[in-house]
């Protein structure tokens, strides 16, 4: 790792992907030369930037412009690697590269972190480097430094949030106008808040390796995405917002990362007493919930920790200048790192708790049927509860006879006893229909 401490020579940065986001980041380098300069204690100069068609890129300086990324990335000339091409190759083989070169790192690829962070920390640490990566989460939204720095003394304890902008504005939109979900992410996709192809927004790719990243830091422990539960928001229905309405609750894409308790006699745990839930799904939550009042395209995270209690954090979730600003944050850091002979924080992963299956977490639902308007429905559903060991909350019986329908909020049962429960209840001969199953979080 080489120094820069006293000796006025610039930092040299190479930018992989010019982008939406990193023309704004070479925007903000030139713009903010100066302060960047004295934040850092040298000048922060841009050695290079690696696109596939330069020709596409006349708002940046052609001089910098280079198809070779690998050529760049290995250059003597380069002390710090920026990343915002996105996906796992060659982003990868890249940032690995850099980072055993003993270069910095800062990204912005969520997946390629919810896949491969323990990878890349190795690489960093073996060689000194650092590697930060708070744009891949939230965009603007400071939220992964308080994490890893602020939080380092306490113990958190879950962290619950609406981290994709697409499916919030989406889901908004159902809320406002009581639209279905397809004629609102087609405004969504006219307006541009929605890609060409929305799936890894609305399927809840996108969420879950944020998810993946926040517990990882959460909880110290290594969570990829595949150990992350994931439930998109395509089944939503207009019905299924009227119903939260009724409830006082509004519907969000949550993705939610919890301690929960392990019980002794589980042998797949190892004997740990403890293990987290991640998870990305739909849920009706209450709307005196902080999260409630997220609107549009924003992001929120919501942390609750011991000694802290409870905070949320809230900005602009995505965009080029909000992700940009994200990444000139991190850049500054690991700037002044180099210049002062500092180091960023390292992996935290000594905890290593097990992930918990989806079918063994604790959560709520809400269910609606459509049952024949006759004596004992009721008691018969009610018995099926009783039978899944499965407590009932709160019911309610509307309409008559062919318009017969009941809704049963639960109290909190093991997700595999609450599956189980409605696929017992869909085979009753009083019920004709499960209309609706969505999950419930916030107050009982």
């Amino acid at each position: 790792m080489s120094s820069h401490e006293g000796d006025g020579k610039p930092i040299r940065v190479a930018l992989l992907g010019c982008g939406t986001v990193g023309t704004e980041v070479v925007r903000l380098l030139i713009d903010q030369a100066a302060d960047l300069t004295a934040r850092v204690g040298a000048p922060v100069e841009l050695a290079g930037i690696a696109v596939r068609k330069p020709n596409k890129h006349r708002e940046v300086p052609a001089d910098l412009l280079t198809t070779d990324a690998e050529a760049l990335v290995s250059s003597d000339g380069v002390d710090v690697v920026v990343e915002v091409i996105g996906g796992i190759e060659p982003a990868r083989t890249l940032l690995l590269t850099a980072l055993r070169a003993g270069k910095s790192v800062v990204t912005a690829n969520k997946a390629l972190l919810a896949e491969h962070s323990g990878e890349l920390f190795e690489a960093a640490d073996a060689s000194g480097a650092d590697l930060y990566f708070e744009a891949a989460v939230a965009g603007a939204i400071p939220l992964l430094r308080p994490l890893r720095e602020s939080l380092a003394g306490d113990r958190i304890t879950r962290v619950m949030g609406i981290v994709n902008g697409t499916t919030n504005f989406i889901l908004s939109g159902m809320d406002s106008t009581g639209a279905s979900y397809g004629e609102t992410l087609e405004e969504a996709t006219r307006l541009g808040y929605a890609e060409a192809d929305p799936t890894a927004d609305v399927d809840g790719f996108d969420a879950a390796s944020k998810a993946a990243i926040l517990a990882s830091l959460a909880f110290h422990s290594r969570v990829t995405a595949a150990d992350v539960h994931r439930e998109g928001i395509a089944s939503v229905s207009a019905a299924d917002i009227a119903a939260a309405k009724a409830l006082g609750r509004t519907v969000k894409l949550l993705a939610i990362c919890e301690r929960v308790p392990i019980g002794a006699d589980d042998p797949s745990t190892g004997g740990a007493a403890e293990g987290i839930s991640v998870r990305v799904h739909p849920a009706m939550i209450p709307t005196s919930h902080p999260l409630a009042g997220v609107h549009g395209a924003f992001n929120a995270v919501f942390v609750e920790a011991d000694a802290a209690g409870e905070m949320m954090f809230y900005g602009q979730g995505a965009g080029g200048a909000p992700t940009a600003s994200a990444v000139l944050g991190d850049l500054v850091a690991v700037a002044r790192n180099r210049v002062h002979r500092g180091r960023g924080p390292r992996e935290s992963a000594y905890a290593a708790l097990p992930v918990r299956p989806m079918g063994q977490t604790p959560t709520r639902y809400h269910i609606s049927l459509d049952v024949a308007d006759r004596a004992g429905v009721l008691s018969q559903v009610a018995a099926v509860f009783a039978e899944h060991d499965v407590s009932i909350a709160a019911v309610r019986q509307e309409g008559r006879v062919d318009d017969a329908s009941l809704v049963i909020v639960t109290h909190a049962a093991t997700d595999a006893a609450l599956r189980s429960t409605v696929d017992k209840i869909g085979g009753l001969p009083v019920v004709r229909e499960v209309v609706s199953v969505m999950r419930v979080e916030g107050e009982e």
